[in-house]
C-alpha cells in the first residue's frame, strides 16, 4: 500500500492549508482576503470611497460636506498612484468570484494537488 513521504505530506499540509485560507464564508470574504485588507491598513487610517448619497442626504449640508471630505482625502491619495493606489484597492478587496464558484475551483485545486502527490510521488522499489 502507498504511504506519502514526509515531503508529500507537508505538501499536502500547504495545499490543505490554502484550501482552508481561501475558502469563502456565505456572505463574506475569505481569511486570507481578510488578512490581505487588514495587512495595507492595519490601523484603519485610509479612507474609504464612500457611497452614493441616500435619499434626502442630500440636503443635509453636514452630511455633504463630510461626504466632500472623505471623497477628497480617497481622490489625493488614489491620485499618487503607485504603493497608495494599490493600498486603497486592496483596503476593500473582495474575493474574485462568488462563493459558490470559488468553493468549487478550491475542491477541484486540492483533488488535482492530491493526484499529482500521489501520482508523482517517489516510488521505492
Amino acid at each position: 500500500m502507498w504511504q506519502p513521504t514526509n515531503s508529500q505530506w507537508w505538501a499536502l499540509l500547504v495545499v490543505a492549508l490554502l484550501i482552508v485560507a481561501a475558502w469563502p464564508p456565505a456572505d463574506d470574504r475569505s481569511l486570507a482576503l481578510k488578512f490581505v485588507n487588514w495587512a495595507v491598513d492595519p490601523a484603519d487610517r485610509l479612507p474609504t470611497l464612500p457611497p452614493p448619497y441616500g435619499p434626502g442626504e442630500g440636503d443635509d449640508l453636514n452630511a455633504v460636506n463630510a461626504h466632500d471630505l472623505q471623497t477628497r482625502m480617497y481622490d489625493e491619495l488614489y491620485d499618487k498612484g503607485g504603493w497608495s493606489r494599490l493600498r486603497l484597492q486592496l483596503k476593500v478587496a473582495r474575493d474574485p468570484f462568488n462563493a459558490a464558484t470559488e468553493r468549487q475551483l478550491l475542491v477541484a485545486f486540492g483533488v488535482i494537488a492530491g493526484f499529482l502527490v500521489w501520482r508523482f510521488g517517489t516510488r521505492e522499489k
